[in-house]
């Protein structure tokens, strides 16, 4: 492909604007050809940053104009499938933020209709693994450098979280992505999911009992604890521990200026993951763009990742509400996702 990848952008909230400036001001050999929004004041703000993008309120007019040779879905979870099933019908590739459906069930019906194509056309949103410090992470563990990965330790904080989040949005929204990256992290999926809820957080929203933890164990054998926390107030921060037979690792520690004065250390922690982690978004991207230009159009986590992310979910949101351990059952890998 010698021309730039038109991309239909579905979603124009907090994330989906996120995604149109990011093609728009730092994406190579794409462009923003449409937004897919039935607000039409949210549609209006986000072709701002998308000079002579076109405007529809479904998918399926989108497609029908021939205004678009790949698509972006960032709309709340609950509508990923009704977007997916068109784009998936016009063979379009698809870039998919996380989760890929609500449920495993409708995961399921989504990989059936995928593999009726040609290969796989779905390419999932979860930005981690593009992070550096991740991949280095990642990197490590396989070298056998410091020995077998034995424990992870993880934490996903928040400093406070929309009137909209609910008490499962604690594992379908936040540890979700622990369920995909970490995994990933160790090669071995997740075989077990336990929750524990420590002292609640008095500052939490009524509705919300947190933190968390979340305890899982992998087929290998690896221990993996999650901190779930998001009314810490202070920041947003992302990090992981690892502990292998040689050593410790760590990586998603505070960075930038540093600064000692009357009496404190200080370094800025972020405030939400659109800074923490800008660089991933924009690798993630470009990536999907680049291999949908080269006709192999994915390079990352495809629809399976998805679904045993839904398993590993499902799991959790059990173990959420006093499940105790829970077994995460995944049926054998189709050879498509291989």
């Amino acid at each position: 492909m010698t021309e730039e990848l038109r991309i239909a952008v579905v979603g124009a909230g907090m994330m989906g604007a996120d995604h149109i400036k990011r093609i728009t001001c730092r994406i190579a050999g794409a462009r923003v050809a449409a937004v897919v929004e039935p607000d039409a004041g949210r549609a209006a703000a986000a072709t701002t940053h998308a000079p002579g993008a076109l405007t529809f309120s479904r998918l399926e007019d989108a497609i029908e104009t021939d205004a678009l040779d790949a698509v972006l879905i960032a709309t709340p979870g609950q509508f990923h499938a009704p977007v997916l099933k068109p784009a998936l019908a016009a063979r379009l590739p698809i870039l998919c933020e996380k989760p890929l459906t609500q449920t495993s069930e409708s995961s399921r019906e989504i990989l059936e209709l995928e593999q009726q194509l040609d290969r796989p056309h779905i390419q999932l949103g979860f930005m981690r693994r593009f992070d550096a410090e991740y991949q280095a992470l990642r990197e490590l563990v396989g070298s056998g450098e410091s020995g077998d990965l034995l424990m992870v330790r993880a934490l996903h904080r928040n400093p406070s979280v929309p009137d909209g989040y609910t008490q499962d949005m604690l594992i379908t929204d936040s540890v979700v992505h622990e369920f995909d990256v970490v995994p990933w992290l160790a090669g071995s999926p997740v075989k077990t999911v336990e929750v524990k809820h420590p002292r609640r957080n008095s500052l939490a929203p009524a509705r919300l009992s947190e933190p968390i933890l979340v305890i899982m164990e992998l087929e290998n054998g690896v221990l993996v604890d999650v901190e779930m926390n998001v009314s810490v107030q202070f920041g947003y921060q992302v990090a992981t521990e690892a502990v292998f037979e040689k050593g410790i690792a760590r990586i998603g520690q505070p960075a930038g200026l540093q600064q000692w004065e009357a009496g404190f250390f200080r370094v800025k922690e972020h405030e939400s993951f659109t800074t923490r982690f800008a660089a991933a978004y924009d690798a993630q991207i470009q990536r999907w763009v680049d291999a949908v230009r080269r006709g192999t159009l994915i390079d990352g986590p495809n629809a399976w990742d998805g679904y045993l992310v839904a398993l590993s979910c499902e799991a959790g949101v059990t173990a959420l509400h006093g499940g105790g351990i829970v077994p995460v059952e995944a049926p054998e890998r189709p050879s498509f996702y291989a």
